[in-house]
């Protein structure tokens, strides 16, 4: 593949390349890559602690009439503050280390872990402010409405649409692998939602780019969480790679006697 280069900062992303395809096991995260991810879930797994706590203490308020209105909001701020952190980091070192889609129930666990636990973080709380005899009509509407909207939020925030996997990296590296003869190296923006083959691609080489990043398929799918490839990349790559493939030899016509 030819590639003309870019005016544009190109910024080489740093890390351990190790993240490859290899034979029949397919995607393997690294070593760097294995240890972020654990460290991303013992944080996340701290906050949504946080956050339950938090949702225990609301409770405790609750069962205390006269109920402290002002601290039973900023509890229920707290407690969504923490479960969206928890909830981001999660996702983010799923993407670091993925989870493989062979075990069906442990890949939907890792993924929407996040969802579980808003739910248990605020959906008690919802139904005990709504339920509460303590609270009057107006009290219940207000409060109880910021702790619905707690839990959308949170719930959002945990919910994982397109979830990394083992899978999905193989095939993703794999294609890139056979466009470019071999090398999982690609190239993407900030705001960009494809990877490119090549630095000069007109997508990113627009008067709106100013920085263009380079890296491996996981990695930009790490940082952005970027899936798809550019297909003009894809076009551009295909017909290169039929330009320069070698005519097949003729096989030597016998003579017959």
């Amino acid at each position: 593949m030819t590639d003309k280069g870019t005016s544009k900062k190109v910024t080489r992303v740093g890390g351990d390349e190790a993240n490859t395809t290899s034979g029949s096991t397919g995607f393997v995260a690294s070593a760097e890559s294995k240890g972020k991810a654990r460290n991303l879930r013992i944080f996340s797994i701290l906050s949504w602690i946080a956050a339950i706590g938090i949702e225990v203490w609301a409770i405790m308020i609750l069962r205390k009439p006269p109920v402290e209105m002002g601290w039973l909001i900023g509890l229920i701020i707290g407690a969504l503050i923490f479960a969206v952190i928890g909830n981001v980091l999660w996702k983010k070192a799923n993407r670091l280390d993925p989870a493989s889609e062979k075990d069906k129930t442990r890949f939907f666990i890792q993924n929407q872990l996040g969802v579980i636990i808003s739910i248990i973080a605020f959906l008690p709380l919802v139904i005990l402010i709504f339920t509460n005899k303590d609270l009057s009509g107006k009290q219940k509407g207000i409060v109880g409405t910021i702790a619905a909207i707690a839990l959308i939020i949170a719930g959002s925030t945990g919910v994982d649409l397109n979830p990394a996997s083992i899978e999905q990296y193989t095939e993703q590296t794999a294609q890139v692998e056979s466009l470019t003869g071999g090398v999982n190296h690609v190239y993407w923006t900030k705001s960009g939602k494809s990877y490119h083959l090549f630095s000069d691609c007109s997508y990113i080489n627009s008067d709106r780019t100013t920085e263009i990043f380079e890296g491996t398929v996981a990695q930009a799918r790490e940082l952005k969480n970027i899936t798809d490839l550019c297909d003009r990349c894809e076009r551009r790559a295909v017909k290169e790679n039929e330009v320069t493939l070698p005519e097949p030899a003729e096989e030597p016509v016998q003579e017959t006697e």
